[in-house]
C-alpha cells in the first residue's frame, strides 16, 4: 500500500508532504503492491499510545477479564489509539493477580481486532494515604519488591510502569530493587523536593499525571514538580480540560519541553458512555460531561475523555502546535515504554500503525499493522 500526498508527521521537521509505503505489517521504503490511498491535504500521524488509562465504554482494566480488555481495545482503536498500556488501581494482591493473569491470557490469545495490549501500568498500591485521590485506602501498603515480582510473573512480564510515593517507608529500597525491570513513576505523593530528587537519582524515571495528587509547585517548595524539572525525567499530562487549565498546559510545555511530556487520558469506564454513576477501583464515581468525581468527597476520579480528544483539546483550546501534541501522544510514550524501536513514529521498519486526520483533526482512517481498520 502507498499512502499518497499526505502531510506526514516527522518528529524532527513537523509535517512533510510525502508518500508512506507499507508492506504487510511494516513501514517500508517502497510499496510491494499497487494499492494507493489518497491522503492529499490530510495529516498522517503515528497511532497514539495511551500508557495511562483505566477503562472506557463501561469496562475497566480492573474487571480482570479478557472481555473487558477486548472491548476497551476496540474502542481505543476506533479513536486512533493503536497501542494501550492500561492501569490497575490500588487493590489487594489476590485481585491484582487476577488482573495480571487476565492480561497475560489476553496477550497469549493473540487478539488482533483492537488496539494492541503492549504493557501494564501498575498504579498502586505503593502510594501515599494523604494523596490517594480516587484510590481505595483499604489496600494502600508499603512498597514491596517481592509483591511486585509476584505480580510481574503473573502478568508474563508486562508491567512496564509502577507508581510509587517516594516518601513512604521502603520506597527508596524498592527503587533500588526494581528500577532495572520497570519504569518507576512518582505518583500520589506528599514528597518534598529533596525526597523526590533522591528518588530520581536512584532510578525513578517518570511522574504520574503531573500536578494531580502531589504538592503544588511553589517558589519556596518546588516539590515533585521542581525535582522532575531538574532531573530530566518525563512527566505525564492530562489535557482533558478538567485536570489542567489551558494556561498550565502551555506553561508545562515551556517548562519541560515537548520531548519530556507524555500525553495521557487517565480515562475511566465512563469514557464513551452517557453521564451517570460508574465505578473506579470499587469506588462510586459520578460523571457529568468530561468531569468524573468520587460520589463521596468529590475528588476528581480520572477522566471521561479518550487520548485523541485530549490531543484535540491541547491543540484547539490550549494552543499547542499539532506536531508537539502528536509527539507527546506517540513517540514519547513509546520511548517511555521501551517500544520506540517498533512503535511511535513513521519510519521504515516500524509497525504501520497510522491515523489519517482531516484539517479539523477528525479521524478519517485508522491503520493498524498495515490494515485499514476504520474507514
Amino acid at each position: 500500500m502507498r499512502i499518497s500526498g499526505g502531510l506526514v508527521f516527522d518528529g524532527e521537521n513537523g509535517f512533510v508532504e510525502k508518500d508512506v509505503c507499507i508492506t504487510k505489517e511494516r513501514l517500508t521504503e517502497s510499496a510491494a503492491d499497487e494499492e494507493i490511498l489518497d491522503a492529499k491535504g490530510r495529516y498522517v500521524i503515528p497511532g497514539l499510545i495511551d500508557l495511562h488509562f483505566h477503562g472506557c465504554v463501561g469496562h475497566d482494566f480492573c474487571d480482570g477479564t479478557q472481555e473487558s480488555i477486548r472491548e476497551m481495545a476496540a474502542y481505543e482503536l476506533k479513536n486512533g489509539v493503536t497501542s494501550i498500556n492500561p492501569a490497575t488501581m490500588t487493590l489487594g494482591e489476590e485481585r491484582l493477580t487476577g488482573i495480571m493473569e487476565a492480561a497475560a491470557a489476553y496477550r497469549a490469545a493473540g487478539h488482533t481486532e483492537g488496539a494492541e495490549l503492549v504493557g501494564i501500568n501498575m498504579e498502586g498500591p505503593f502510594i501515599s494515604m494523604e494523596k490517594r485521590g480516587a484510590q481505595n485506602p483499604d489496600y494502600i501498603r508499603r512498597p514491596d519488591a517481592e509483591l511486585f515480582y509476584r505480580l510481574q510473573k503473573a502478568s508474563g512480564g508486562m508491567i512496564r510502569l509502577c507508581a510509587l510515593a517516594p516518601e513512604v517507608p521502603g520506597a527508596m529500597e524498592f527503587i533500588d530493587a526494581c528500577a532495572a525491570d520497570t519504569v518507576i513513576s512518582v505518583a500520589h505523593t506528599t514528597a518534598d523536593y529533596d525526597t523526590a530528587k533522591e528518588a530520581f537519582e536512584r532510578g525513578a524515571r517518570q511522574v504520574t499525571h503531573l500536578y494531580n495528587a502531589m504538592p503544588p509547585f511553589s517558589h519556596r517548595a518546588p516539590g515533585v514538580i521542581g525535582a522532575a524539572f531538574d532531573s530530566g525525567c518525563r512527566v505525564e499530562l492530562i489535557c482533558d480540560g478538567i485536570h489542567s487549565h489551558p494556561a498550565v498546559i502551555r506553561a508545562t510545555f515551556r517548562l519541560f519541553g515537548r520531548e519530556r511530556i507524555i500525553m495521557i487520558s487517565d480515562s475511566m469506564e465512563a469514557t464513551g458512555m452517557p453521564d451517570g454513576e460508574y465505578s473506579l477501583g470499587g469506588l462510586a464515581v459520578v460523571v457529568k460531561g468530561s468531569l468524573a468525581t468520587l460520589a463521596e468527597g468529590g475528588a476528581i476520579a480520572g477522566s471521561a475523555t479518550n487520548l485523541m480528544d485530549c490531543l484535540r483539546y491541547a491543540v484547539n483550546k490550549a494552543g499547542i502546535p499539532l506536531e508537539d501534541a502528536v509527539l507527546c501522544a506517540s513517540a514519547n510514550p513509546a520511548r517511555a515504554l521501551g517500544l520506540f524501536g517498533d512503535y511511535g513514529s513513521i519510519e521504515p521498519g516500524k509497525y504501520a500503525d497510522l491515523v489519517i486526520l482531516n484539517r479539523d483533526l477528525e479521524i478519517e482512517k485508522v491503520i493498524k499493522k498495515g490494515k485499514i481498520v476504520k474507514a
